[in-house]
Order: structure tokens, then C-alpha cells, then sequence
């Protein structure tokens, strides 16, 4: 079993408070449900227009758990195009 770890951060240029921030972020956390990942703001909560985000998956081999962030950085990007500030990928075993 392998865990991978995907650290996202993102700037929201259009929020203008915590409550637009919010509205963005659920909107693509309910997106990237169907990748059967979990999705949390874990860094950047009282910033309006910063955002950090931390995606979990789980499976058999690291090369699946690699594809799977992969396709999730893939989505965030048609989603929410030029967001994506950062990105960085751990894997845990």
C-alpha cells in the first residue's frame, strides 16, 4: 500500500472575502471527488485570495498513486486554469 500526498496552492485572484474563497474551493473540491481522493484547505485558511490544499489517495503501487495526482493536477488546471501556483508530491509507505 502506498499513500501519496499532493500539496496544492492556489491564487484567487477574483475573491474578494473568505466567502468567495470558500465558494471557489468547494466547488472544485466536489469536482475531484470522482478521483476517489480526499481534499482539505490546509494552509492559507485566513488568506482571501491564497489557498493550500492537501490531496490524499491510497493504492497498490506508487505509479498508480503518481497517475491519480497526476489526473487530479490535470482537472484543478481545466477547472481553474493559471491557478495552480505550486505543487509538490510525497509519497508515504
Amino acid at each position: 500500500m502506498v499513500v501519496g500526498l499532493l500539496s496544492v496552492e492556489l491564487f484567487i485572484p477574483e475573491a474578494r472575502s473568505l466567502k468567495d474563497k470558500r465558494a471557489v474551493l468547494r466547488s472544485l473540491k466536489d469536482r475531484l471527488k470522482k478521483f476517489n481522493v480526499a481534499v482539505a484547505e490546509v494552509e492559507d485558511q485566513d488568506l482571501w485570495q491564497r489557498a493550500g490544499l492537501g490531496i490524499a489517495a491510497v493504492a497498490t503501487t506508487g505509479a498508480q498513486v503518481d497517475r491519480m495526482l497526476a489526473s487530479v493536477v490535470d482537472e484543478i488546471e481545466r477547472l481553474e486554469p493559471g491557478r495552480i501556483t505550486h505543487t509538490a508530491v510525497e509519497h508515504l509507505t
